[in-house]
């Protein structure tokens, strides 16, 4: 293909709405990082594709409507910074993004319930959104100020800084976090 033929189809494919593109969410720049589905969700794309939402079919999830956000939409939202010790090398490291209270109400969650926070690797952990809110989780998209890697603790954590909290800073370091997936992808909301 030539420039200009190339160039034509590029800005032909620009001019496409985001489904057509390949994104199935409304609104958003990029590809979805992060899918909320469940109870109160105001939903800006579709029903579960089995194609395009392999991972979750993977992982057995299944969902009539969702709100989907992307690194643009995430890094919309207030940040918040925290600055928990960290079981990986027991030194505190600053950790920053939105705050996850501020994401459900960005998709239109209100009121009580409990989140099922998927990883990657198929960890969920099931928190109450009273927990969620009294521990001040974020969805961090950064460590020591620099965006978090697929295959590291990115590109989204669900966290919270647990040397803040007495009944959490008496634990070991290392079983602070069991309510922490790092890789975070879906939030499934569960109505209380």
């Amino acid at each position: 293909m030539d420039k200009r033929n190339f160039m034509a189809a590029a800005l032909a494919t620009a001019s496409l709405p985001a489904w057509a593109q390949g994104n199935a969410a409304k609104g958003l720049r990029g590809p979805a990082l992060l899918t909320i589905t469940g109870a109160g969700v105001r939903p800006n794309r579709g029903a579960f594709d089995p194609v395009r939402d392999q991972m979750m079919a993977k992982q057995k999830l299944s969902f009539t409507a969702a709100h989907a956000f992307d690194f643009a939409a995430l890094a919309a939202l207030p940040a918040v910074t925290i600055q928990p010790t960290l079981e990986y090398d027991n030194k505190p490291h600053k950790l920053s993004g939105p705050a996850l209270r501020d994401v459900l109400k960005a998709a239109g969650v209100k009121g009580e319930g409990k989140l099922a926070m998927r990883a990657v690797d198929g960890y969920a952990p099931t928190i109450s959104i009273a927990d969620a809110t009294k521990y001040r989780f974020i969805v961090a998209t950064h460590l020591d100020g620099a965006p978090m890697p697929l295959g590291g603790l990115g590109p989204l954590w669900a966290v919270y800084d647990a040397d803040r909290f007495p009944d959490m800073a008496a634990k070991p370091v290392d079983q602070r976090f069991a309510n922490c997936p790092w890789g975070l992808y879906h939030i499934d909301v569960q109505a209380g």
